[in-house]
């Protein structure tokens, strides 16, 4: 509304200013023509003194004042250029001018010749024929136009300046009403975005005491599961004790029983105790035998399966309730000794390890211990058959934290199993290798208690690289956060 505002005031006043030219433009022509008309009366004048008197002023008035006449008419040649009308009444003005030029160009010439009788003549002549008369007719009806159009362009410029000046106004009015209209939002805003902060504030410190309340909930919950876990396992461990006890009788049961059948077939009953497997025992009694000792040995299988995964959990238990003690590490001497104490396992695997610049950092021992200790052994057992093994742990720092890069050239892993390796119990790829799908679950868990985080980046048969992003300096104020 402003910009049409303004270019309507603009051109309003582009309006105003021409109308007023125009005006100008007519009282300009009027004067031209009193001035005309004037020189012809001087012209008139100067001629009848000098034939009076012989004056040699009115001489010099008269030749002066014929001498203005063709530039005044020039001037209003020029000056009526656009008015037809004014253009016909000035063709018959300069006819009728020219007239009287002449007639007093032969006063003239006849005084000069010492005849003054035909230049009085020539006097009456002309005032006969009314020529001078004919001159103010036409000059009056020129300047009687003049006088309309002066009317006509006066009442065109007094309206446009009238409108302009109404559009400035209401323009004027506009930007003082938009200029209130922005302080009352600005105000409304100022206002709502107060209430807003305190809104925020107040959620803020509700948000705050709710978080402290969940966060000490999940606390409690954690510590009840780990309870929990701890108790079944521990629960569970009695149960198999007796499993195992029952079995390693069930298994002498087995023998004296197959003893006893062989006894039928010619092994004493009462002789000392030999494996089931040499009791000579034909036809259905050997498949017998047979499928007793494959049954104890799947029981016994699943019962060592059982203790290990019951000892993992016992040991995962114990270490989420263990409290950190962040100390500072030497990364490059830590790293060192956990490859000390797996030379063994990469020499075998024929694998080089390959140390480069590490971070220090400030964290706790034991539990940095089982992480690499889990990845480099991991990264060992999972290399290529009859592929020399190469492993590759890199670190640095970004804003505030280190980060870890354990990299090899092993089997990888597919992407889709990316997930499934962090989950407990749950292992991918070939089962070619002793374990329990324990390590890399408890191994993120840690991680996860020390504020860090842990991805994997792998191909099946391009290696794996597993990164760990660890806090600098692990400190009080946020230890046991994620307990």
């Amino acid at each position: 509304m402003l910009t049409v505002i303004s270019a309507g005031s603009v051109y309003l006043v582009n309006e105003a200013r021409d109308d007023s030219k125009w005006v100008v433009h007519t009282i300009e022509v009027e004067n031209q023509i009193n001035t005309l008309l004037l020189e012809i009366r001087r012209a008139e004048s100067g001629a009848r003194g000098f034939l009076l008197t012989q004056g040699a002023d009115f001489k010099a008035d008269h030749d002066k004042a014929v001498a203005a006449v063709p530039p005044a008419l020039d001037r209003i040649n020029r000056l009526t250029v656009d008015n037809q009308a004014q253009r016909d009444n000035l063709e018959k003005l300069s006819a009728a001018i020219q007239t009287r030029l002449g007639q007093f160009a032969q006063e003239m010439d006849f005084l000069r010749q010492g005849q003054p009788d035909k230049s009085l003549a020539l006097v009456r002549e002309a005032a006969a024929a009314n020529t001078t008369t004919t001159i103010g007719s036409l000059a009056a009806a020129m300047i009687a136009e003049e006088e309309r159009l002066f009317r006509l362009r006066s009442a065109n410029a007094d309206r446009s300046q009238t409108l302009a000046a109404s559009m400035t106004g209401i323009g004027s009015g506009l930007v003082v009403l938009l200029a209130l209209i922005s302080v009352w939002l600005v105000r409304r805003s100022a206002r709502a975005r107060d209430d807003a902060e305190t809104r925020l504030r107040d959620a803020n410190l509700n948000l705050e005491s709710t978080v402290d309340e969940r966060t000490a909930d999940l606390r409690e919950a954690n510590d009840e599961i780990q309870r929990f876990a701890y108790i079944v396992s521990h629960d569970l461990r009695s149960p198999l004790v007796n499993i195992m006890g029952f079995t390693s009788e069930l298994e002498e049961l087995g023998k004296d029983i197959f003893r006893r059948i062989g006894g039928l077939t010619g092994v004493p009953a009462g002789g000392p105790p030999v494996d089931i497997a040499d009791i000579p025992l034909d036809g259905p009694d050997k498949q017998m035998s047979a499928d007793f000792s494959e049954a104890l040995g799947f029981i016994k299988s699943s019962i060592a399966r059982m203790d290990r995964l019951i000892s993992a959990i016992l040991n995962l238990t114990r270490e989420g309730r263990r409290e950190f003690q962040p100390e500072k590490i030497d990364a490059r001497d830590f790293i060192e000794a956990i490859v000390s104490s797996l030379a063994h396992q990469a020499a075998e695997a024929q694998a080089e390890i390959h140390i480069e610049p590490l971070p220090n950092i400030v964290s706790d021992r034991l539990a940095l211990e089982q992480i690499f200790s889990n990845l480099i052994d991991n990264a060992i057992k999972y290399l290529k058959n009859g592929v020399p093994g190469e492993i590759r742990i890199r670190g640095r720092t970004k804003l505030g934290y280190a980060i870890f890069e354990i990299n090899d050239n092993g089997r990888g892993i597919d992407p889709k199993d990316h997930q499934r390796i962090f989950d407990l119990f749950r292992r991918a790829g070939t089962q070619d290798k002793p374990g329990q799908g324990i390590g890399l679950a408890h191994v993120r868990a840690l991680v996860r208690r020390l504020g860090g985080t842990m991805s994997v980046s792998s191909e099946l048969n391009a290696g794996s690289t597993f990164t760990i992003t660890l806090p600098i300096s692990w400190n009080a104020s946020n230890r046991n956060a994620d307990k």
